[in-house]
């Protein structure tokens, strides 16, 4: 397993050690005392799957209350994964990491609680699969706008207007948001 640590240190790329031949291939996604190892200690309550066609944002999204860390990967197609640090505090406050996960490169991405998380889905359509450390709480989930001027996110969008849900269209601005206090 490759660890990249992005420019926002608590966020982590990994790279499973995938082993390939004449039948396909096989590589672990999960396994708890690896993880451990590399910083990531939670325990997992849930799992979610989610499908989307090209062109669907979906976030800014987090819970203030049983905030959830997430580790996502993607079994269908590719999006551009998107993690904000909106631990005010904390000296990535309201800075943002991206990358590409995809089926074929198989990586993962480590997003801890204190983050908003949203996705670009890149290919035709995307199936997205994502650990969650604390239960959904829709009472307490939170939205920040996916084109917050504040964030500058460079979404890949190549000159096409995202397809959003109503939610997401009415996220608040960063500087509006209710937000965590980073703990060092």
């Amino acid at each position: 397993m490759n660890i990249i640590h992005s420019a926002i240190p608590d966020v982590i790329l990994i790279e499973p050690a995938v082993f390939r031949d004449e039948r396909g291939f096989f590589f672990e996604s999960y396994q708890r005392q690896r993880f451990a190892e590399i910083g990531i200690p939670f325990e997992f309550v849930q799992d979610n799957h989610s499908k989307s066609v090209q062109g669907v944002l979906r976030g800014l999204h987090y819970q203030i209350r049983q905030p959830q860390g997430k580790l996502v990967r993607v079994v269908v197609g590719e999006i551009f994964d998107v993690a904000v640090d909106i631990r005010k505090g904390s000296p990535t406050f309201g800075q943002w990491v991206g990358d590409y996960l995809s089926a074929e490169n198989k990586r993962m991405i480590w997003i801890p609680p204190g983050f908003a998380h949203g996705f670009l889905v890149t290919s035709p359509e995307a199936e997205v699969i994502y650990k969650t450390t604390d239960y959904y709480a829709p009472q307490w989930e939170r939205t920040i706008a996916w084109n917050d001027p504040a964030l500058n996110i460079r979404w890949p969008l190549e000159n096409i207007s995202p397809i959003i849900s109503a939610k997401d269209a009415a996220g608040s601005l960063l500087v509006n948001a209710e937000t965590f206090e980073y703990l060092p």
